[in-house]
Formats: structure tokens, sequence, C-alpha cells
């Protein structure tokens, strides 16, 4: 495991921000973490790169004690934080030197890492001439410069423009191909592009710690409808790939196991049991609609 968190409680004064936070990543893998404002994403970051202690629990980065040897562990992690703390009258090579005399690496890596986030034409400005897009490029440079294997990445696309959300995207995308990327964004559409796996949280406890695909297949298909009289549940049941129903006012939720279109079955369903359809609405669940459910209230 690349990541390995198990049990981690912190507190402040009286407040619990995180409370018994346990989670796995492996290598390859691209992590949505997801939550709402002050659920504490930022604070378990932080944790998980060694910049603040918890108040018990244990973190491994690559099997090294983050709690116990963090600048040991900070060799195997880049990390951008939420707000890129940047030096802006310096010139991008001059910072990106600067760093890499921080991590005591050859500074031919420099070049490397200037062609990879593609700052290749603008490397010749002062930090404070960039743009917020290519500001954020800046940041992952200097976050993978020392070659990391674990990348911790808090909101790296806020402020982004649509066109530079697609370039950072399909970086992240790319950087994940080899490395385990731990990300927060409040982009759901984001997550769907680019994470393999999704880690909700809300007021300091995780909610959901699953697979993306395994998301997608226990929410596959809802239709919300009524008809003009009454009809047995025994009955619906009868339709294909019905998994389970629900009685929602005056009509049913119905929840199937498959992508197809059911709209057109439970037309035919209606006529064949000479049934009036009232009304009719497909609600295929996304995890925007999702995240939703289980972090307002």
């Amino acid at each position: 495991m690349s990541i390995k968190v198990s049990s981690v409680i912190k507190t402040y004064a009286s407040q619990k921000a995180l409370q018994d936070i346990s989670f796995e990543a492996s290598k390859g893998e691209i992590i949505g973490f997801l939550g709402p404002n002050g659920a504490g994403k930022s604070t378990m970051m932080k944790i998980l790169t060694g910049f603040i202690k918890p108040n018990s629990g244990s973190v491994f980065v690559n099997e090294v004690n983050v709690i116990q040897t963090p600048q040991e562990a900070q060799k195997n992690i880049g990390y951008l934080p939420e707000h890129n703390p940047l030096y802006g009258d310096m010139y991008v090579r001059e910072y990106l030197q600067f760093r890499a005399s921080i991590f005591k690496i050859d500074k031919s890596q420099i070049e490397t890492c200037i062609k990879k986030v593609g700052l290749q034409t603008e490397a010749h400005k002062k930090i404070n001439q960039l743009s917020k897009g290519y500001q954020q490029r800046v940041g992952l440079a200097a976050a993978i410069l020392h070659n990391p294997s674990v990348l911790i990445l808090d909101e790296p696309t806020t402020g982004l423009d649509p066109n530079q959300l697609v370039e950072i995207r399909a970086l992240i995308k790319e950087l994940g191909k080899n490395k385990t990327v731990l990300f927060s964004t409040h982009i759901m559409q984001e997550v769907e592009a680019v994470c393999d796996k999704v880690i909700i949280i809300k007021k300091g406890t995780i909610l959901i710690d699953e697979n993306l695909d395994t998301l997608h297949e226990n929410n596959k298909q809802t239709i919300a409808v009524s008809f003009d009289s009454a009809v047995s549940k025994e009955v619906l049941f009868t339709l294909p790939n019905l998994r389970d129903i629900e009685v929602k006012n005056s009509g049913w939720l119905l929840h199937f196991e498959t992508e197809d279109d059911m709209r057109t079955v439970v037309f035919d369903f209606a006529r064949e049991h000479h049934l009036k359809i009232v009304s009719l609405n497909a609600q295929t669940k996304n995890l925007e609609t999702l995240f939703r459910e289980l972090t307002t209230g």
C-alpha cells in the first residue's frame, strides 16, 4: 500500500476535525477526496504530508511512519496545498532551482518537470506574471520535482478556466499512471473524468470509500412513476432487471440493475396491465446527486 491511514483522530479544542478516519490507497490509483467545506479534507492532507500531527492513529506512506519520521516520509510525497504558496518575485526556473536544492536533487530534473507540466513557453517569466493556470502548473512542477511516488493535491483546479481545467485534469491522469494521487475538489465532473476511487467525508467521518465503477453499478437507474389506478408490488416486480421498489408520494420509485433505458419497458408494462401513466421520470443517479444526498442536512 502506498498510503495506509488507520483510526486517525484530530481535535482542535473541543472540536473534532477528524473522527476515526481509516483508508488505503495503492500505486496507480487516483482518489477523489470529497466533502463539503469544513469536512476535514485539508486537515487529513496536512496529516498525510507530515505538517501536522493527529491526536491518535497511524499514517504510513510507502511503509514509512509519517507521524514518527515526517521528513523521511516527505521524500516520497509531492504536495500542492489549497493556496499554492509561490514566491511571486522569483522566475519559474529560479523557483524550481530553489526547490531542487531543498531536496538535493539534480537540476537536470527541472527541465523534465517543466516539459511534463507544459511550462516551456512561460519558464522565463516571473511567477507573478503568470496566469492562475500556469501558477498551478508551477506548483505541480514543484510537487513532482523529486519524483515522489505519492501526490497529495488540495483543490488543484480552483480558479482555472475551462481550457486550463481540461489540461490540468489530463496532467493528473497522466501522473496517476505510475503514482498514487489523492486530490480534493468540489467539481464532481472532474472526479468522474479522472478518478478510480472516491472517498466522501463529512464532519470528519468517512461516509463512502468505494471504487467509482462500484458506485456506478450500485446506482444504475431509478424511474419515478405514478399510475391512474392501484398496482401491487408483486405485479411491479415482474418488470425485468428490477432490484428494489419504494413508495413515494402517490407513486413508485423503481430501482433497476441495468444501464438500459427502462422507460419504454415501463410504458409497455402499463399498456399490458391497462394502466395509464400519470407521470414518469428517469432519475439516473450520478456522483453529484449521491454527494448531495450524503452531505446535505
